[in-house]
């Protein structure tokens, strides 16, 4: 051909300058095959090349192309007649290498995703959006897609292109404002950010994906190509066994667990999570909780955030090891009989500079008025949750887990925070809704669409509520005007209990209402007694330093307090460290101090609660009507003077068990009970017993009842859990 035929070919000065600069508007329309005319032309930036030949993908040869830029911008015509798949052989002084033309490719996403994607109700969302190695138009690579809609630009920059944002400027799905590109040779492992120019053109901050499936360990902040996970799954059995119950009739003891400090290895790392599967789950079994719930896992940049600050969803922590680890552990857990729960934080999130916040220069994920979207105790941004894109996101996520990881449940963190408008806040600092009220009534609309959306795609897992108010209906369906959680945590009941606990028996008369009045509104919710972590932290110290007395006392007062907790209506949780008194704070910067084992107090405390918990699960009567005020019933609320409780727990055709709880340090001889029928009753716990650290006194193993009450021996400061024998 002529040089001046070929001249008909060559884009712009303008054009090349453009891309060059990393500003053009549509690379996808420049760059790749293009029919120019009748012919076709190949365009490709590839820097450090002094020749490029173009092939199609199955090795034919079809066109030399000219240098336009000596920083790497060639073209030519080529030979072929058809639109196809480029490659191209680069040569320098250095070598030669091989490039698949990434703008050869047509999209991945299609009309129906942004038909949904547009509507707010994609629930695969996951599958579309992040980075997903596949196979596309002939050829292994890694499609990637953003949602950016005020974006500019928008490339893909990782180690496989020097992270230069002029290499992959992705396309632009104008009806979602999503950006995708197919990028091949790309493979598991390769280390990538998103570029993104404002709307005005300046350069943001390299933003990690906000989908990613993987994350590099912190200080590090980039995203990481990897596949969800694709482990063979064994735990069909425990599955299927919750998908036909109902949990709030199933005994629920959960250990609460931060990963990271639970044990530490010597050189102060974190255990991973195959070393976790074969430590925590051998001994969560052993001591009879039935679940685990970790702090967040999602990653996070910030270790004393606990995980509460995160900035990867999507992402197992890299703390712990490769997200497929993650999924052993869950199945392990579940073959042992263990559920595993996770807190999840969709109420706010970290303002570092790879985040979301300002993800595309504007506030997307966030509100863009601080009165809505800054969170004052937490510096940190709060979801706009009346996006639809940023509620389709957190739903997504909640499915995912449950989805992909097979998670058990859901803890929700900081709901309080996410229902009310004004919260934290003080007079002017907030704006009403709509309707003149301080309900985040778009916060309300999320709740409830996340929970429907899980229960309805996997009915065997259950959310519970970390909500601190007297919001009605928190833990009732939907349908029936509800949050649509399966549960609330109780925090009622445990500031009241805690703070009846920390007086000195002696003036524990004075504060009886502080334990019975909990039962006004004990069945107004599905809940969860928590003693969480953070009870245990922050100087609130640990739960024997929250106990009155002297030593002694502290641990009889522990005893005490946690059989009348497990004989108490609701679903149990307990921290790591608890379950054997542990003396420190609890601190994410050390292991738990396993050495008080050896103490025969802090041993009897853990033979204890692996008592407590055999009891719970083996006796219906303390579980099946958790939730149901038929299951409980007062034998004795008013002897405020001496500081003894008695009620009665039941459940159809099951033995009845009679709860007492004599909370001085007085024994009492021949202490009349009211109790429900006449016959023997076993001593199935007793917290004074030898075993536990107590003194042994008793009442032989057995309480006998005669014309509706008994004469008992009550010792002092403990708690007796009796099973109608007959």
């Amino acid at each position: 051909m002529n040089p001046t035929g070929r001249q008909s070919f060559k884009a712009s000065q303008a054009e090349v300058e453009a891309i060059l600069a990393g500003t053009h508007d549509d690379p996808f329309a420049l760059l790749g095959p293009q029919t120019v005319g009748r012919k076709l032309v190949a365009r490709c930036f590839i820097p450090h090349a002094e020749e490029v030949t173009a092939y199609t993908l199955d090795g034919k040869e079809c066109g030399d192309l000219e240098c336009r830029h000596e920083t790497g911008f060639f073209e030519g015509p080529l030979t072929i007649s058809k639109r196809q798949v480029l490659r191209y052989r680069a040569r320098n002084a250095g070598g030669e290498w091989w490039i698949t033309d990434p703008y050869s490719f047509g999209p991945v996403l299609g009309p129906m995703d942004d038909y949904y994607i547009g509507e707010g109700s994609h629930l695969r969302l996951f599958d579309k959006l992040g980075a997903h190695p596949m196979h596309h138009e002939g050829a292994d690579g890694v499609h990637f897609a953003v949602w950016a809609p005020n974006a500019k630009r928008v490339s893909v920059v990782g180690n496989f292109n020097d992270w230069d944002g002029r290499r992959h400027p992705m396309r632009k799905r104008i009806d979602t404002g999503i950006w995708e590109i197919f990028i091949p040779d790309v493979s598991v492992g390769c280390i990538y950010k998103y570029e993104i120019l404002g709307a005005g053109g300046e350069v943001l901050p390299l933003k990690a994906d906000p989908f990613a499936f993987r994350a590099e360990l912190r200080p590090a902040t980039g995203s990481i190509v990897d596949a969800p996970p694709s482990h063979d799954w064994g735990d069909q059995a425990h599955r299927e066994f919750w998908q036909s119950a109902d949990p709030r009739r199933q005994p629920i003891s959960i250990y609460e667990v931060h990963a990271g400090s639970w044990r530490k290895p010597e050189d102060g790392s974190f255990l991973t999570w195959d070393e976790l599967a074969d430590q925590l789950i051998p001994y969560a079994v052993s001591m009879g909780f039935t679940h685990i719930e970790f702090l967040p896992i999602s990653e996070h940049p910030y270790d004393p955030s606990w995980g509460y600050q995160t900035t990867g969803l999507f992402a197992p922590s890299a703390r712990f090891g490769e997200p497929e680890a993650f999924a052993r552990f869950v199945d392990g857990a579940h073959r042992a009989g263990l559920g595993v729960i996770i807190d999840w934080v969709p109420a706010h999130f970290p303002m570092d500079a790879h985040g979301l916040a300002m993800f595309d220069g504007t506030a997307l994920y966030e509100h863009a008025d601080p009165r809505k979207g800054f969170h004052p105790d937490w510096h940190t941004a709060i979801y706009n949750f009346g996006r639809k894109e940023v509620l389709a996101y957190l739903v997504n996520n909640a499915l995912y887990w449950a989805e992909k990881y097979h998670v058990d449940g859901l803890r929700v963190d900081a709901v309080a925070s996410m229902l009310y408008l004004d919260y934290s806040r003080k007079a002017g600092e907030w704006i009403p809704n709509e309707q003149g009220g301080r309900e985040n009534l778009d916060a309300v609309a999320f709740l409830r669409k996340m929970n429907s959306e899980v229960y309805r795609a996997h009915p065997g897992i259950m959310t519970i509520a970390e909500e601190s108010t007297s919001w009605p209906k928190v833990s009732h369906p939907v349908h029936e005007g509800g949050l649509g959680f399966g549960f609330k945590w109780n925090m009622g009941f445990m500031n009241d209990t805690l703070r009846y606990m920390s007086h000195e028996a002696v003036h524990r008369k004075f504060h009886h209402r502080d334990i019975t009045f909990g039962l006004l509104y004990a069945f107004s919710e599905n809940f969860v007694l928590p003693l969480s972590h953070d009870e245990v932290v922050h100087g609130k110290r640990s739960l024997i330093n929250k106990m009155s007395g002297d030593e002694w006392q502290r641990f009889a007062n522990l005893r005490t307090y946690y059989a009348f907790m497990w004989g108490y209506p609701g679903k149990k949780l307990l921290f790591m460290g608890q379950e054997f008194a542990q003396l420190r704070e609890w601190s994410e910067e050390r292991g738990l101090d396993w050495h008080l084992l050896e103490n025969p107090a802090h041993d009897g405390i853990r033979r204890l609660i692996q008592d407590l918990n055999r009891v719970y699960r083996e006796l219906p009567a303390l579980h099946a009507r958790d939730c149901e005020g038929e299951g409980f019933e007062w034998l004795i609320a008013d002897d405020d003077q001496h500081s003894v409780f008695a009620w009665e727990r039941k459940a159809p055709d099951a033995p009845s068990v009679v709860v007492i709880s004599n909370f001085t340090p007085v024994p009492r001889d021949g202490y009349v009970v009211p109790m429900p029928r006449d016959g023997t009753w076993r001593e199935a716990i007793n917290t004074d017993a030898e075993i536990y650290g107590g003194s042994g006194k008793g009442n032989g193993g057995k309480v006998v009842a005669t014309g509706g009450k008994a004469e008992i021996s009550l010792p002092p400061l403990a708690t007796l859990i009796l099973e109608y024998t007959g």
